[in-house]
C-alpha cells in the first residue's frame, strides 16, 4: 500500500478530489479511484468526501492506494518491422493502432508483447511492463522507434535523449495554411487542467516544450510539416500545432470533431527519421522510412482534388 499526501493551495481550490488525485497520481483511472474515495481510502482532513467535493485552500488529503496485482506480460507472435538490430538495440517501424507498451485494461497486442517473443533479451530499467522501451510513440502515430536489448544500450540512449541529442524528426497534415516557412513553438506543456487525458500549454507545473516546424507542401485547406522535437513532452506536436490554430488532421483529442479526417483513424503523424550514437560503437546511424501507404494516398488526393 502506498500513502499519498497533499495540502490544497490556492490554484487548486474549486477543483473535484477526483480529478485533484488522477492529476497528481499517474495512471490510475478516474473511475478506480472514484471506488477508492467510496471505500474511504481518500479522506480530506481526516473525513470521507464524495467524488465530486470541492477543494478548499488548506485541504489536507490522504489517498490510500493498493499495492497493484502483479501482471505477467505474455509474449505474443505480433510481426515487427525490424529496421535495424544488432545485440544492444533495434529500430523498429511502428504501425498505426499499435499501442507501445502494456497499461491497465490493455495488456495485450502491443510492442512489448510482440518485442517480447521476438528477443530472448531488453533491458529492464522501465520495469515489466516497458522492457526496452527507451521512448514512446502515440497509439495513432506511426514511424520509428529506439528499443533497448540491455541495460547499457537503454542507458546511452537515455542519456542521449536528456541531451537532446537524439534526432527524430515527424511528418504531420495539419488543418489550415501555413503562411510562413516554418516556425518555432517555445511554449511549456503539462497537464490539462480539467481534462486528465489531455495536455495543454500552460504554465502551472509544465516543462518546457519546442517544437521546431518546417513547410513541405501546401493545399487549399491543408499544409504538409516536417517537426523536429528540441524536447519530447507527452503529445507535443500535437498540443503546439493545436496551440497555433493549425491541429492535426485526424487528432481525436485535439483535432477539429467535425472536421473531415481524411479517412485518418487517429492523428495524421509519422515519425520518420531517427538519429542517434551506437552505445557501443559511438557511431552515428541515422535511419528514414517511408510515410505509410494510406498517408501517400491523402496526400496524393488532396494534390488531385484542391482540397
Amino acid at each position: 500500500m502506498e500513502i499519498y499526501k497533499f495540502i490544497v493551495d490556492e490554484d487548486e481550490q474549486e477543483q473535484r478530489i477526483d480529478l485533484f488525485i488522477a492529476e497528481n497520481i499517474e495512471e490510475i483511472s478516474r473511475s478506480y479511484i472514484q471506488k477508492l474515495i467510496s471505500e474511504e481510502a481518500v479522506t480530506v482532513n481526516g473525513k470521507k468526501v464524495k467524488p465530486n467535493y470541492r477543494l478548499k485552500v488548506g485541504d489536507r488529503i490522504e489517498a490510500s492506494i493498493p499495492d497493484p496485482t502483479p501482471i505477467v506480460i505474455e509474449p505474443e507472435n505480433i510481426p515487427l518491422e525490424i529496421i535495424y538490430e544488432d545485440n544492444d538495440l533495434l529500430v523498429i517501424n511502428k504501425p498505426v493502432d499499435m499501442v507501445v507498451h502494456p497499461a491497465p485494461g490493455n495488456y495485450s497486442g502491443t510492442l512489448v508483447n510482440a518485442l517480447l517473443y521476438h528477443c530472448k533479451d531488453l533491458s529492464g530499467i522501465n520495469g515489466k511492463m516497458r522492457p526496452g522501451i527507451v521512448h514512446r510513440i502515440d497509439k495513432d502515430t506511426s514511424g520509428l522507434l529506439l528499443v533497448a536489448k540491455n541495460d547499457f544500450s537503454h542507458q546511452s540512449l537515455a542519456a542521449q535523449l536528456k541531451e537532446h541529442n537524439i534526432e527524430r524528426a515527424y511528418l504531420a497534415l495539419v488543418h489550415g495554411v501555413i503562411a510562413e516557412p516554418g516556425g518555432i513553438i517555445d511554449a511549456p506543456i503539462g497537464r490539462h487542467p480539467t481534462e486528465r487525458k489531455k495536455m495543454a500549454v500552460t504554465l502551472k507545473n509544465s516543462k518546457q516544450a519546442i517544437t521546431k516546424y518546417f513547410v513541405k507542401e501546401r493545399f487549399n485547406n491543408y499544409t504538409f510539416l516536417e517537426c523536429r522535437l528540441e524536447t519530447g513532452r507527452t503529445h507535443q506536436i500535437r498540443v503546439h500545432m493545436a496551440y497555433i490554430n493549425h491541429p492535426l488532421v485526424g487528432d481525436p483529442l485535439y483535432g477539429y470533431v467535425k472536421r473531415d479526417n481524411l479517412g485518418f483513424s487517429g492523428q495524421a503523424l509519422h515519425a520518420y527519421l531517427i538519429g542517434f550514437d551506437h552505445p557501443r560503437t559511438k557511431e552515428r546511424l541515422t535511419f528514414q522510412i517511408d510515410l505509410p501507404i494510406h498517408y501517400q494516398a491523402v496526400l496524393e488526393y488532396l494534390r488531385k482534388e484542391n482540397l
